[in-house]
């Protein structure tokens, strides 16, 4: 979705080139409704300028940066000297993030949600996040954490979480569980600690697969996963979770895993 208001002097905008004069270039601003900028011949590019397609060509998509912006007459004062490559790269490759969050959006709300709902879980994403292609991304990588403080409905946020894990790449992705160890045996300690060294795996966790168990509050124990894929870092939740379980039912104690605390965390 784009913008209803007007950008701010000093900003960097994304546009394309949508007609070339003599005396300069106008942009119109993809980032912004119904918003269209000048950019003077003088501040295409440095020196001077003999020929404005020289430098620039018609549909040709540019970063500038905004000068001045004059609501009153409807002018947006544009530069694109003004902006070196490496504001260039970054600024486009935001434009792209914000380009693949809002399909996302439309992918997790559905393609004829109303403008006040995108509207209403963007600026609550937005509440927790610089961006939303940040707030898809953490929700790729952690899951429903990711929007444990994001004022959306469960039903909302399984959905935001989905649509990430579907279809965002990362690096990888973190899942937690937990697991309940209990042992009356006279030696319950050295059972649940046997418990715990095989929910770790003994050796046995693949490579690219990170895996820690720590202590919550007895009975109750935490796995995290770490793993290149939503997948994998699952299974190998589940596995741990069943080493656990099995090792503490052969000492004859109980175990059981579970996705969510049984309390918050202290």
């Amino acid at each position: 979705m784009k913008y209803s208001g007007w950008p701010e002097p000093g900003e960097l905008v994304v546009g394309d080139v949508d007609e070339i004069a003599d005396f300069g270039v106008f942009v119109d601003l993809d980032e912004y409704e119904e918003k269209r900028g000048l950019c003077h011949i003088s501040e295409v590019a440095s020196g001077w300028i003999k020929n404005v397609r020289d430098h620039v060509r018609e549909g040709q998509t540019v970063v500038a940066k905004v000068l001045e912006v004059d609501k009153s007459s409807n002018q947006i004062d544009l530069s694109i000297k003004d902006v070196n490559e490496h504001q260039r790269k970054e600024t486009i490759q935001d434009w792209k993030n914000a380009q693949k969050a809002d399909n996302w959006m439309l992918i997790a709300l559905g393609e004829d949600v109303d403008d006040d709902r995108y509207t209403a879980v963007a600026n609550a994403l937005l509440a927790e996040y610089e961006s939303l292609y940040d707030a898809f991304e953490s929700a790729a990588i952690s899951g429903d954490e990711a929007l444990d403080d994001v004022d959306v409905d469960d039903d909302t946020a399984d959905a935001v979480v989905t649509a990430a894990r579907d279809n965002v790449s990362v690096p990888y992705v973190d899942v937690t569980g937990y697991v309940d160890l209990e042992s009356a045996a006279p030696d319950g300690v050295d059972d649940v600690r046997d418990a715990l060294a095989a929910a770790e795996g003994n050796g046995e966790v693949p490579d690219g697969v990170e895996l820690d168990v720590g202590y919550v509050g007895s009975p109750e124990y935490r796995i995290k996963v770490r793993a290149p894929d939503y997948k994998t870092a699952e299974s190998q939740l589940e596995t741990a979770a069943e080493r656990a379980r099995e090792s503490i039912e052969a000492a004859g104690g109980v175990g059981e895993f579970h996705r969510e605390r049984r309390e918050d965390d202290e």
